[in-house]
């Protein structure tokens, strides 16, 4: 089903979307490569500990980076949800779902984060357990924020493929770009099965190709909303002839 007519209020939905796919791009990557990143020593615990007591405004700054992203991807639910609905409402339904469910994972990272936090504090209650292993659990719930991005993945790219889908259906934004994000959020769907199942594959498939197709996809979208809107479509009209 496609709509020939487009309304105001989708047209505002499309800017809101563009303007926080935006915002909330340049944040994760923001909060993960420059706050986080740099104190992240890998398989060094010890060292890891010391970068993040050293620099607890810098990673509390991530936190708040990631909690702001939850927050974004909400809000981009939400309008692509006003887009959609009209539409296909039970698609733009399920769509904003699986995106929700991965809103709701991605939001455990900032409180794992906040936990491993507490650990390597100096309250009373933590001097019963030595220092490496205080440290050592800190590692762990860092190093499991990742595992809730990886289980949130597959709901991520299934969002995606569906919004994909509902772009190509509607044809609010170029063909090709539609098409391309079906194969790129599909595609990130199998990945992340198939690592969730079998984790040496990203030896075989670097993780960062499982979901930067994807990725790329979403951010011109978000340009192309934020600049150009959503695109009308021209009216189907009957065609009469004599004979």
């Amino acid at each position: 089903m496609t709509t020939d007519k487009i309304d105001n209020g989708q047209r505002t939905a499309g800017k809101v979307a563009g303007i926080t796919g935006l915002i909330a791009f340049a944040l994760v990557v923001f909060g993960n490569y420059v706050l986080l990143g740099p104190l992240i020593v890998p398989r060094n615990a010890v060292d890891t500990a010391q970068n993040i007591l050293a620099h607890q405004t810098q990673f509390r700054l991530a936190v708040i980076c990631f909690v702001t992203y939850g927050i974004g991807t909400i809000v981009w639910l939400s309008a692509l949800y006003v887009i959609f609905a009209p539409v296909n409402w039970g698609l733009a339904l399920a769509g904003a779902l699986f995106r929700l469910v991965f809103a709701t994972l991605w939001l455990i990272a900032p409180l794992n984060s906040l936990a491993a936090l507490r650990l390597l504090g100096d309250a009373s209650y933590l001097r019963v357990f030595e220092q490496d292993r205080l440290q050592a659990l800190a590692r762990v719930l860092i190093a499991g924020s990742f595992d809730d991005y990886y289980v949130g993945l597959p709901f991520f790219g299934l969002a995606a493929t569906t919004c994909a889908w509902l772009w190509l259906k509607s044809k609010y934004i170029p063909r090709g770009l539609s098409i391309f994000g079906v194969i790129a959020s599909a595609w990130c769907v199998l990945c992340a099965v198939v690592y969730l199942i079998f984790p040496e594959f990203n030896k075989i498939v670097n993780d960062y190709i499982f979901d930067s197709p994807m990725a790329l996809f979403e951010l011109i979208v978000s340009f192309w909303l934020l600049f150009k809107g959503l695109k009308s479509v021209a009216p189907v009209q009957a065609h009469t002839g004599v004979v």
